[in-house]
């Protein structure tokens, strides 16, 4: 299960809005890096694929790829405030390095 907090939300469907894409499904990606971290993609996305799964959360609609699944359950995206500045974050507690952060 992926979760969006009311901010991300927010933003999320904002961003779909100002594009044209509204009720489009965010499809939600990672890839591990050489460093052992995990990079990150997003983007609206209505093209479904084999083994895709969809996930509801705060009235988006998620999808993720079966690679990527395992890498993604029990993250968290939100809309936070970093260096003055707003983005979207992946709280996940799978990415080797938020682990060793902690």
């Amino acid at each position: 299960m992926i979760s969006v907090t009311p901010n991300a939300a927010e933003q999320i469907i904002s961003s779909a809005r100002q594009g044209g894409m509204e009720n489009m499904p965010l499809r939600v990606a990672v890839t591990p890096l050489e460093t052992g971290s995990f990079h990150y993609a997003i983007g609206f996305d209505d093209n479904k694929h084999e083994g895709d799964q969809a996930f509801q959360s705060e009235g988006i609609t998620i999808v993720v790829a079966p690679q990527s699944l395992d890498k993604l359950t029990g993250t968290v995206i939100d809309y936070v405030e970093i260096d003055g500045k707003m983005e979207i974050i992946f709280i996940n507690p799978n990415d080797p390095a938020q682990q060793a952060a902690e």
